[in-house]
């Protein structure tokens, strides 16, 4: 077992509230990490602590002399392959004014090494806390960011594709189809109908870019009503934008008895116009957008559901909460039900 040294009265943000979405799947002794801080000229090693939040990495806190950051050990769900791309999207977005964790250099110039076996990235602390129950304001604040996010890929030189995209989805569905009774009678039915129809109606030529992908709730960082950040880029990918703005429109501007609220819609659609007004056929596409959106979570919880081991170190998420998403976008007929003018100003 690690031991985490106890440095009491430090000035930072408690850990637990650090809403960095890991979970500690991999186990680091003090000599290991001591030597492995050595080599990026941090200072002392003076505490570290697991993050147990999230599903997909490894993560703890890390104080040394020179500060706190946040030590990532990538897991098996990662492929090695991408990180790469997740490092350099950082590093590019930061330096294009998105305020994101940024990926430290160890003494021969690399963001990425490796430690207790696996691929290990360091990274600046961030401080903020994820909000649980969203504002308005917090929502008009994600649309702010999400457009700068969108605006300040451009020119990013990496690509990565969208292994969770359209073309994904059925085969994905497939995998747990027999079994999809035992969530719900009535999902399978559901879920093969709407599949027709994206498969069918999925929109093309939208504008393209950086995305992040996962922009929900706790990975979204406030002080206050103030958005300090963002975080967790493992899901980032090439795809169109207005799709990344469809996927946090789910995650953000609902309720929790699964109701939208226009408002916030609103107040989200008109913060990312602020920065990134989007064309007619991005506004067109919303519905469709919105619906796929959904259907790409609730497949991947649907999954998750049936196959996480009871002992898991992390409990699934219930996917029905993405089937009455999915029914309320099968109603909409135009961006303006979400909040926004179908038209261009």
């Amino acid at each position: 077992m690690f031991r985490a040294s106890c440095v009491p009265h430090l000035p930072f943000p408690d850990p637990r509230k650090i809403a960095t979405p890991m979970a500690v799947y991999t186990e680091v002794s003090d000599e290991e990490l001591a030597s492995f801080i050595a080599s990026y000229g941090l200072g002392e090693l003076l505490s570290f602590k697991g993050i147990a939040e999230g599903v997909e990495n490894t993560n703890y806190i890390v104080h040394t002399t020179k500060g706190p950051f946040i030590l990532t050990l990538y897991e098996k769900r990662v492929e090695a392959a991408d990180l790469p791309f997740y490092l350099g999207l950082m590093e590019h977005l930061a330096e294009h004014g998105v305020t994101c964790p940024t990926p430290v250099h160890n003494a021969e110039g690399n963001n990425l090494s490796r430690l207790a076996g696996r691929p290990a990235a360091l990274v600046t602390f961030l401080e903020g806390f994820w909000v649980r129950r969203p504002t308005a304001a917090h929502c008009a604040a994600v649309g702010r960011a999400l457009a700068r996010l969108h605006l300040g890929g451009k020119g990013f030189a990496l690509r990565r594709a969208n292994a969770l995209g359209v073309a994904s989805w059925r085969p994905l569905y497939e995998r747990f189809a027999p079994r999809a009774s035992e969530i719900s009678p009535d999902l399978a039915p559901l879920v093969e109908a709407e599949l027709k129809y994206l498969e069918a109606a999925w929109p093309q030529g939208l504008p393209e870019g950086v995305i992040h992908a996962d922009l929900f709730p706790d990975n979204v960082f406030f002080l206050g009503d103030r958005l300090s950040g963002l975080i967790d880029f493992y899901f980032a990918c090439n795809d169109a934008l207005a799709y990344d703005v469809a996927v946090s429109l789910n995650a953000w501007c609902f309720e929790k008895d699964m109701s939208f609220n226009v408002t916030k819609g609103q107040a989200f659609l008109r913060g990312y116009e602020e920065v990134r007004p989007m064309t007619p056929l991005e506004r067109a596409a919303m519905p469709t957008l919105a619906r796929g959106a959904a259907m790409r979570f609730l497949l991947t919880r649907a999954y998750d559901w049936l196959n996480t081991p009871s002992d898991a170190l992390v409990s699934p998420k219930n996917p029905m909460e993405y089937v009455r998403r999915l029914r309320f976008h099968q109603g909409v007929r135009s961006i303006a039900e979400y909040g926004l003018s179908e038209t261009v100003k």
